[in-house]
């Protein structure tokens, strides 16, 4: 067993146990593995080990990386969200994590209709107000849901949230907590159907993903825990 194999069924072992602690099903919530400038012989060592699921943060980097791994591969775009780079994207992400804009939305019903393709994507919440980060403040989101069902090739999936960097996990929780809250009144709220669909949070990272499973994480998006510090 490889360092990184090593590494990742120690972090799939932390799942199922914070799983177990908050009642939840494994079955529930999906590993994305961040391969930001990791090689593709190294995501290969993951995908050997039975992971499919990888986060780029760069979207030509998800581009390249697309035809170095198997076609089984589901590739996740979780970083900031350029205008110009969303031609990279449509048709080789599986899910957009960081959708917080109506001209982001707008090109990539563009895109999806002209390859033919449904495009899933989640709107990115800044929960904490940091200007530096991505997202819109918890009350703008419904808006760009709404903008969203007029593009009938994109499926809003859920919310994506990238907490301020902590010492302790614990002080992530409540974040969480907040995104999943938001999360069921927007389900409460507006109609939900196969175009807007509201199933998945995205949120927990290597540092705290144990915290966002027991808050009702979907998605975990876990890098150096798996690869390493680099």
């Amino acid at each position: 067993m490889t360092d990184i194999t090593h590494r990742l069924a120690e972090v799939q072992a932390r799942i199922e146990a914070a799983a177990r602690r908050a009642g939840r099903e494994v079955g529930e919530i999906e590993l994305v593995a961040v391969s930001k400038l990791v090689p593709a012989e190294q995501m290969r060592m993951v995908y050997d080990a039975g992971l499919r699921h990888f986060g780029e943060n760069r979207a030509q980097e998800l581009r390249d990386k697309h035809p170095l791994l198997p076609q089984d591969c589901r590739w996740h775009f979780i970083g900031g969200l350029q205008v110009n780079k969303i031609k990279y994207l449509v048709g080789r992400a599986a899910l957009i994590h960081s959708v917080d804009s109506p001209a982001q939305l707008k090109e990539i019903e563009r895109l999806a209709a002209r390859r033919e393709v449904k495009a899933d994507i989640l709107v990115q919440v800044n929960l904490a107000g940091e200007r530096q980060k991505g997202g819109l403040p918890p009350g703008a989101v419904a808006d760009l849901i709404r903008s969203a069902r007029d593009c009938p090739h994109i499926r809003v999936c859920g919310l994506m949230t990238l907490p301020p960097r902590v010492p302790c996990p614990e002080q992530s929780r409540p974040l969480f907590s907040a995104l999943r809250e938001l999360m069921d009144e927007l389900r409460h709220s507006m109609p939900i159907d196969e175009r807007t669909d509201l199933r998945l949070l995205s949120m927990g990272m290597s540092g705290d993903f144990e915290v966002a499973i027991e808050e009702g994480a979907h998605i975990v998006r876990v890098g150096s825990a798996i690869f390493g510090q680099g």
